[in-house]
């Protein structure tokens, strides 16, 4: 088990987007070597010595589609330089080896009529699509088949005319399109994948800085009053003071009590902001997870009311796994279950599929903060794989914590 792990790790450990790049990138790698098999193949009919001087650049042809194909898809990605002198080499030799194939068949070096043009069109169509990587509006897309084909076509016109040039431009043609489209469409979706996936990213940062905003204007609204009338009746008590009027005691006895009510006000913020009601936590999760395109089952059958500092955390304790699903993993179904036996705990399970067999990163701080809070009532929060591409995190609150509850209505 532990050997397939590792096997396998080095894609189940990726991302979505690093997936889909990985499955394209591997896809042109693919096509790389089906271009050279099938032009090689292609040639073989024919005897050793009339080819044997396009052999190289054939060969070079395919590495260069499968260079070409890779710098193009870093540089869709916005990681390097749009590679504009490898495109016009592989353009160049594609012309190159097009044309000479059409003078050698035409000049009678190559006798066979199958091999130059299965040849032609399969140069000239891997090379299309791998320009068409190349490039950023889809009109320019739109014109490399009709260009390649007007080539060809061109080409086999002047070396031999008749039927034979019309095969040339339509095989040309029809070839180029669907590469065409195939690379265009391969482009599109991998730069998509990565800008929904930075989108994500960039909608969790912008959640955080927008309930950072709320707290500090929550807590501006409460301490900016009280603050500029504490410094008011300050120096009011301390000129009063330097007259000994009896009225500075008056003063900082309200100066004290301003501040006791600062204090209280202050705490009511704070244990409002680090509360969560485990019900909205519920159902946040659910429609946070379903909206992901994930399976979410909510099942509770606690059974009995909770009291507010169990419900806050086991709150959090679902926030907080919701987050671990969506960040990490790719997962496609998840299970939130609360129970609560009789004579025995409170247990919160969160399980998910999809899950990484090792850490992507360092690990964070979200699940040692969970524990200090299940500490308070004396809970335990367990999390880790548990086979099959699953994690599960259960936290229990033993049932003391649930003694003298009143029962659900």
């Amino acid at each position: 088990m532990g050997t397939v792990s590792k096997l396998t790790g080095w894609w189940r450990n990726r991302s979505s987007a690093g997936k889909v790049e990985l499955y394209t990138r591997w896809s042109f790698h693919f096509f790389m070597l089906v271009e050279a098999f099938a032009v090689l193949a292609a040639l073989v009919p024919e005897a050793p010595a009339p080819v044997a001087g396009i052999l190289v650049p054939v060969v070079t042809h395919s590495v260069l589609y499968g260079v070409l194909s890779s710098r193009a898809l870093d540089w869709v990605l916005g990681r390097r330089e749009r590679p504009v002198r490898l495109a016009v080499a592989t353009a160049v030799l594609t012309a190159a080896l097009a044309v000479a194939l059409l003078v050698l068949r035409a000049a009678g070096t190559i006798t066979h009529a199958g091999v130059t043009p299965s040849a032609v069109v399969n140069i000239v169509s891997f090379a299309t699509g791998a320009l068409t990587l190349c490039l950023s509006r889809v009109r320019h897309m739109a014109c490399l088949p009709p260009g390649a084909a007007a080539l060809v076509g061109c080409t086999a016109f002047a070396t031999n005319p008749g039927a034979e040039a019309v095969g040339y431009t339509f095989g040309v043609f029809l070839s180029s399109l669907i590469l065409t489209g195939a690379c265009g469409f391969s482009s599109w979706l991998l730069k998509t994948v990565y800008e929904l996936d930075h989108k994500r990213d960039l909608q969790a940062q912008l959640a955080v800085a927008e309930e950072r905003l709320r707290f500090g204007r929550d807590l501006h609204d409460v301490m900016g009053r009280n603050l500029a009338v504490i410094a008011l009746k300050s120096e009011l008590a301390v000129q009063l003071a330097r007259r000994e009027r009896p009225e500075a005691v008056d003063q900082m006895v309200e100066v004290q009590r301003i501040a006791r009510e600062s204090q209280r006000e202050v705490r009511d913020v704070v244990r409002g902001y680090r509360e969560a009601d485990l019900t909205a936590e519920l159902e946040g999760a659910r429609g946070v997870l379903s909206a992901a395109g994930m399976d979410c089952r909510v099942e509770v059958d606690a059974g009995r009311s909770l009291r507010p500092e169990v419900q806050s955390t086991l709150g959090w304790v679902v926030r907080e796994a919701t987050t671990n699903v969506l960040r990490h993993g790719d997962a496609r179904s998840c299970l939130i279950r609360l129970t609560a036996p009789e004579a025995d705990a409170l247990t919160l399970v969160v399980e998910n599929d999809g899950a990484p067999e090792a850490p992507a990163g360092p690990p964070g701080s979200g699940l040692a903060g969970l524990r200090e809070r299940l500490a308070v009532l004396d809970g335990t929060l367990e999390a880790g794989p548990v086979g099959d591409g699953r994690f599960r995190l259960r936290a229990r609150i033993p049932e003391r914590h649930l003694r003298g509850l009143e029962a659900r209505a």
